[in-house]
């Protein structure tokens, strides 16, 4: 009751603000300003004080035509001239469809984690002052920088049956023996694969809701309070539907990242037909074997499934702004 009052009353106080703030020809005039309302939202070119928008929008339809646009093009093109019968034949090979679950399986696995899990590190990082801050912050965007064969390499060190954090899994030991006889494998599993994508893809999450978490107004979250919210309702209704475009986006970012990630995942994969091998590496081996065409077929599904997807999400970050009225 006290968050429809609330909005009831903001609602009506934005009404009589745009109406009292109203210049009087336009209010007896509202064909003639809807006309030129559409006039300026069709208009191609805007008017602007700064020149050079032939040069510019030249530019990037270019740049974006033979960086993006071309390849796109010839991939597509390439896959068309096999044949569909030839096509999909060699797509619903087994270990292909294999690879592509694994692949955006594991994808998924991992860019869901980093949504819980990076939300929480940039909720700390922003609300708390704790000693190490900074380092915290900044560790954050070693993904970033550190070749991904050196990320792969650490991480199967690491998760190896008899590395640092894997021994505590391997079989007879304490963690272990909660799995099994057989303990948990990490390492040379599709399990590793999400580990590491979840290592690679954090950054993307946390560097998207960070910002929006610093420009929350807590006043809101006093003002809920003073009208006998509870902290979880505080949660739940006024500050996720305010970081939630935000969040979608760097799920979205961390999914594609991880999609097309080769360099850490076949270190620590095993990079066995049917149980570890991915579609990236899949399309490696395709090539090596001079199988252009097979090569192709994959690349063609990665990139159907990857627009599909984000597709999916962009359409669910536009129903989030028009829900709650936010944007990235």
């Amino acid at each position: 009751a006290p968050f429809s009052i609330a909005r009831s009353w903001a609602t009506l106080l934005t009404a009589l603000n745009s109406q009292s703030g109203r210049p009087k020809h336009e209010a007896a005039g509202g064909r003639t300003g809807t006309r030129s309302f559409m006039a300026r939202r069709f208009t191609v070119k805007q008017p602007s004080v700064i020149p050079g928008f032939g040069i510019a929008m030249g530019f990037t339809l270019a740049y974006l035509g033979l960086i993006l646009i071309v390849p796109l093009a010839a991939l597509v093109f390439r896959s068309a001239s096999i044949g569909w019968a030839e096509f999909w034949a060699l797509a619903l090979d087994p270990r292909v469809m294999g690879a592509m679950r694994l692949s955006f399986g594991a994808s998924l696995a991992a860019a869901g984690i980093n949504a819980v899990f990076g939300l929480l590190v940039a909720w700390v990082l922003v609300r708390y002052r704790f000693p190490g801050r900074r380092f915290v912050d900044a560790i954050i965007d070693l993904p970033f920088a550190l070749p991904t064969a050196v990320a792969g390499i650490a991480l199967t060190s690491l998760y190896a049956p008899n590395g640092w954090v894997g021994q505590f899994f391997a079989p007879g030991s304490v963690l272990g023996s909660l799995f099994g006889d057989g303990g948990l494998r990490i390492a040379y599993t599709p399990l590793g694969i999400v580990v590491a994508l979840t290592f690679v893809s954090l950054p993307f999450v946390v560097r998207t809701v960070q910002p929006v978490l610093e420009e929350f107004d807590a006043e809101l979250e006093q003002a809920a309070a003073t009208l006998g919210a509870g902290r979880w309702q505080i949660v739940r209704r006024i500050i996720l539907p305010s970081i939630l475009p935000a969040l979608l986006t760097g799920f979205a970012l961390a999914l594609a990242r991880s999609i097309g990630e080769y360099g850490s995942v076949i270190f620590i994969a095993g990079n066995i037909p049917y149980v570890s091998e991915i579609a990236p590496l899949l399309i490696v081996i395709r090539l090596e074997e001079f199988n252009y065409g097979g090569a192709t077929v994959v690349a063609a599904l990665m990139l159907m499934v990857s627009f599909a997807m984000l597709l999916l999400i962009n359409l669910i970050q536009a129903w989030s702004r028009r829900r709650y009225g936010h944007a990235v």
